[in-house]
């Protein structure tokens, strides 16, 4: 019998063995995921996306990115049919799939997938009796669909960042702030000093400039918006000039702004959005900037990205910046 038992345990081993080294046989042959980022391929019936369910999706998926001089929508959506659903749109990096059938479903509920047909690839799955249901869920859940689209490009972004950086941004920062971050590879260091650092592609079409700059802790207060907002302005006067005598960078307080306080890593931070000017010029754009505690408690470390890109789309390009501040580590 214990013969008999052993041989047993050997054999579902060996068939468990089997099974996941066919999965992963599986895994390893999918392509790779194809389309762009914050592109997204909606799966529905013509009549509901015609329909009130298909109009809040579109809403949804095509909200204005927040802080931009001119409106840009979060997704760019193609919709096809479930019958159409086949070829390359099965390898495109972003899918939603929203399917209505009262017979098999009782409420509306929504899952993830990764890696469901290509390698890199998410599935969001919306499934709901009818389009009433759908509508009222939808309602209730505005946000729901892009923060999930945004969070996971922002993954992909940062997974990119790690394998590819600009190591002088990297160095620079890690010898005179104790702190390290993974930029797009193309951003080179152009003016540095204890507390401040200054880094840009100096593209000619879709500019890239980074900057960093610490201050003491005194207060509570530093994670406020209006001081932080304050703080940012007496630098990038002091460190970033414009092209005319008496010109320099400060923030556009016209349009509003954007202001998150959070706990990241389990440290406190504040994100805060919004636009620039160059006083005494005609330049101008959105920014992005993450201002952290450091581990000490004596000092914050703000790390910020913004982009000039006139009479171009800039939302990705901010939100590629968005993505490198995320990978901001303290050495210390």
């Amino acid at each position: 019998m214990k013969t008999c038992s052993l041989w047993s345990l050997c054999l579902l081993f060996l068939l468990g063995f089997m099974a996941c080294d066919r999965v992963l046989s599986l895994s390893s042959t999918l392509r790779r995921a194809t389309g762009w980022p914050f592109e997204v391929v909606v799966v529905m019936d013509k009549v509901a996306w015609h329909n009130e369910s298909g109009e809040l999706l579109r809403a949804q998926l095509q909200v204005p990115v927040p802080s931009l001089p001119q409106a840009e929508p979060s997704m760019r959506i193609t919709y096809i049919e479930p019958a159409q659903f086949n070829g390359l749109f099965k390898t495109m990096r972003n899918v939603l799939w929203v399917s209505l059938d009262s017979a098999r479903y009782t409420q509306v509920n929504f899952s993830v997938e990764e890696n469901r047909w290509a390698k890199g690839q998410c599935l969001l799955m919306l499934h709901a009796p009818n389009e009433q249901q759908l509508a009222a869920y939808l309602l209730q859940h505005n946000e729901t669909l892009v923060e999930r689209f945004s969070l996971l490009e922002r993954k992909r972004w940062i997974q990119a960042l790690n394998e590819n950086f600009s190591l002088s941004v990297k160095d620079s920062l890690l010898s005179r702030f104790g702190c390290s971050l993974h930029v797009p590879k193309e951003i080179r260091v152009g003016k540095v000093s204890d507390q401040f650092l200054w880094a840009s592609n100096q593209a000619n079409r879709g500019r890239m400039d980074l900057i960093a700059y610490t201050f003491p802790y005194t207060t509570p207060e530093a994670f406020s918006e209006t001081y932080l907002v304050a703080k940012r302005d007496s630098v990038l006067r002091q460190q970033i000039p414009g092209s005319f005598p008496g010109s320099y960078m400060q923030t556009e307080r016209r349009f509003g702004l954007c202001y998150t306080p959070m706990l990241w890593q389990d440290t406190y931070c504040g994100m805060l959005r919004g636009l620039w000017r160059v006083e005494g010029d005609m330049m101008g754009g959105p920014f992005v900037s993450l201002a952290r505690l450091d581990p000490s408690g004596k000092r914050v470390i703000v790390v910020e990205g913004f982009v000039y890109a006139p009479e171009s789309k800039k939302a990705n390009l901010i939100r590629r910046m968005e993505a490198a501040l995320f990978t901001l580590s303290l050495n210390n």
